[in-house]
C-alpha cells in the first residue's frame, strides 16, 4: 500500500467544529492560510514593481514630466512599509507553529494597512474621480482570505474609512478640500463594497459547515487531515457521543484515477481485509480497531485509535540512529504484535519504519504500535491462500525491507518474511541507513536476493556489540530456514544481547521530556512502565 505522508500539525481549535469564531475545518483553514501567504507575496510584489517603475523606469522614460501627482512623496516610505508587512506575514504563514485562525485575523489587519497605504497615496491631493482602489481591495480580499462574517464586515468598514481618514490628514496639512457632499459621494462605493464583502464570507462559512457535516461517518466526526497517500487518507476524528479521539482511514476508489472495476473491487477487498485482520488482533502493541464500514457514496473507512508519537522513520530522521539498548526495547514490542498475528496465520508483509510507531500511551512512552495490515496474507490450514496480493509472482511490500523470497515473487512465503523486514528495520534504527542502497526498486530487490549484508556495527559510530550484529544478520539471512523460527524466539534472542545499560522506563521518560516534551506525559508514576513492559513482552 502506498505509504501515507504525514502532514505537519498546527495548533487549532477543536477539529471539525464550524462556529462563529472558526469559519472552516482545520485543513481548510490551513489552505486559507497558505492563500494568505501567496496574497501577501502578490500584493508586496505589485507594490515593489510599482516602486521600481516610479523611481527608476519613469524618470528615464519621461525625464521632463515628474509623476508627483500620481505618486506623491509619501508613496516611497508607505510602499516600503507595505512590502515589509507583506514579507513578515508571509513568513508567519509558513511557520510550522503558525496558528491558522490567528493568521487569518492578521490578514484582516493587513487588509486595513493596505487600504490605508492606498488611501494616503491617492488622497495626498484629494481625488474625486472614479472609484477608489480601496473598494476593489475590500471586495477581493475576503474571497482570498476568508473569516467570519462579523470580523470581515468590521475590517471592511474600517478599510472603507481609510479614504475619508486620508482626506482628513490632507486637510490638516492645509490642502483645500472639495465640498463635503462630493467627498461623501466618492466614499460611498467603499462602504457599499464593505457590505458586499459579506457575500463571499457567508458563502465560505456555509461551505465550511457543509464540509463539516459531510465528514460525519457513522458516530464519528472527521477533523484535521493527518496524512494522505496514493490509496488512502487519514483524518483525526472523535466520537460524537463519547468524545473519544480516533483516527479514521478512508479510501475513495473513484479518486485513484482507475476505471477498471476489477481494480476497484481488489482495492476495496484489500481495505476490508486490513480491517478484518486488525479486528482479530488483541496485542497491546497492535493498533486497535474501533469500527469499519462503507458510506453511502462507496467510501470505505475504518476507525482506529489515535496515536500520539513518532513513527520509526521520523524518529531516526529527526534524532539520528538509536542506541542498541533502545532498539532492542522497541523491537521486542514489535515481536509481541507479530507473534500474535503469526499465531493466527497472518503475515503482515509490509513491516517498515513508517508502519511502526513509538507512542505515548497514558503515562507510558516508547510504547510501540504496529500499523497497516493492508498487505496481510492469511494462510489457512487447508492450504487456501487468502492473500491481498494482486497476482501470483508479483512482489508486494516495500523494496528496502523486502525479503528475498518476496522479491522473487515466490508464492509459498511464511511469517519469516516479517522477521527479515524487522531485521531491516533494526538496521535502520541502528545506522540511519538501509541495509542496501540502490538506484531503483529493481536493483534494491536484487541486492536483497544476492548481496550479503554488512554488519550494522560497521556502518554506525555507535557501539554495537557482536551479539546485536549476530541477531540482526540472522534475521537478514537469505534462506528463511536460517532466520529465527518465530517472533517469540527473536524476542528472546534480542533480550539476551549485550547492549550495556538497558533501556529503562526512566531513560525513555527523560528522552521524551527532553526531545518531544509536547508528547511526553506530565507525570510518570514510579513502576508504571516496568509493570506494563512485563505484560507486553514475552
Amino acid at each position: 500500500m502506498t505509504p501515507l505522508t504525514i502532514l505537519p500539525a498546527r495548533p487549532s481549535t477543536p477539529s471539525g467544529v464550524v462556529s462563529g469564531s472558526t469559519p472552516l475545518p482545520q485543513d481548510l483553514l490551513v489552505d486559507a492560510t497558505r492563500r494568505l501567504g501567496i496574497a501577501c507575496l502578490v500584493y508586496g510584489g505589485v507594490v515593489g514593481l510599482y516602486l521600481v517603475f516610479i523611481n527608476v523606469i519613469a524618470p528615464v522614460l519621461s525625464p521632463d514630466r515628474p509623476l508627483d501627482d500620481a505618486f506623491p512623496w509619501p508613496g516611497n516610505p508607505v510602499s516600503v512599509g507595505i512590502i515589509l508587512c507583506s514579507l513578515l506575514l508571509f513568513g508567519y504563514t509558513r511557520r510550522h507553529s503558525c496558528d491558522c485562525q490567528f493568521a487569518l485575523n492578521l490578514g484582516l489587519v493587513y487588509e486595513v494597512l493596505l487600504a490605508f497605504a492606498i488611501a494616503v497615496v491617492n488622497q495626498w491631493t484629494p481625488n474625486t474621480m472614479g472609484v477608489s482602489w480601496v473598494a476593489v481591495l475590500i471586495v477581493i480580499h475576503p474571497a482570498i482570505v476568508p473569516n467570519t462574517p462579523g470580523r470581515t464586515l468590521a475590517a471592511s468598514l474600517v478599510a472603507a474609512s481609510m479614504d475619508p481618514l486620508a482626506v482628513g490628514l490632507s486637510a490638516l496639512r492645509g490642502v483645500e478640500l472639495p465640498p463635503w457632499p462630493v467627498l461623501l459621494w466618492v466614499s460611498l462605493p467603499n462602504y457599499v463594497c464593505a457590505f458586499a464583502a459579506l457575500v463571499p464570507a457567508g458563502v465560505i462559512r456555509h461551505l465550511g459547515r457543509q464540509v463539516s457535516r459531510a465528514r460525519e461517518l457513522g458516530s464519528y466526526q472527521l477533523g484535521d487531515l493527518l496524512g494522505k497517500g496514493g490509496m488512502g487518507e487519514v483524518y483525526r476524528a472523535k466520537h460524537r457521543m463519547l468524545q473519544r479521539p480516533a483516527a479514521i482511514k478512508l479510501i475513495r476508489v473513484d479518486t485513484l484515477g482507475v476505471k477498471d472495476p476489477r481494480f476497484s473491487e481488489m482495492v476495496l477487498r484489500r481495505f476490508r481485509k486490513e480491517a478484518e485482520a486488525a479486528a482479530s488482533l488483541h496485542s497491546p502493541h497492535t493498533i486497535a480497531l474501533y469500527d469499519f464500514g462503507v458510506t453511502g457514496d462507496g467510501t470505505f473507512y475504518h476507525v482506529m485509535e489515535l496515536l500520539s508519537g513518532l513513527d520509526f522513520d521520523t524518529l531516526v530522521k529527526r534524532f539520528g540512529p538509536l542506541p542498541p539498548a533502545r532498539v532492542v526495547y522497541l523491537l521486542r514490542q514489535v515481536c509481541h504484535s507479530l507473534a500474535e498475528a503469526h499465531g493466527l496465520g497472518l503475515i503482515h508483509r509490509d513491516v517498515k519504519p513508517a508502519n511502526l510507531y513509538t507512542c505515548r500511551l497514558g503515562t507510558e512512552t516508547d510504547f510501540v504500535k504496529v500499523l497497516d495490515f493492508g498487505l496481510v496474507k492469511t494462510v489457512r490450514k487447508e492450504g487456501v491462500d487468502e492473500s491481498l496480493a494482486t497476482a501470483p509472482g508479483v512482489a508486494t511490500g516495500t523494496p528496502a525491507f523486502m525479503a528475498p523470497e518476496v522479491a522473487l515473487g515466490q508464492p509459498d512465503i511464511d511469517h519469516r518474511v516479517d522477521l527479515y523486514a524487522l531485521g531491516c528495520v533494526a538496521y535502520w534504527l541502528l545506522t540511519g541507513r538501509f541495509v542496501f542502497e540502490a538506484e531503483n526498486a529493481v536493483k534494491m530487490m536484487y541486492e536483497h536476493i544476492r548481496t550479503p549484508p554488512i554488519p550494522p556495527s560497521q556502518r554506525t559510530e555507535l557501539p554495537v556489540s557482536p551479539s546485536v550484529d549476530a541477531v540482526i544478520l540472522a534475521c537478514l539471512a537469505k534462506n528463511a530456514a536460517e532466520r529465527p523460527a518465530d517472533a517469540e524466539e527473536l524476542s528472546r534472542r534480542l533480550a539476551s544481547c549485550d547492549v550495556g545499560e538497558s533501556w529503562s522506563p526512566e531513560r525513555a521518560a527523560r528522552w521524551w521530556q527532553t526531545n518531544v516534551p509536547d508528547l511526553a506525559p506530565a507525570v510518570t508514576p514510579p513502576g508504571a512502565w516496568s509493570k506494563s513492559v512485563e505484560v507486553a513482552i514475552p
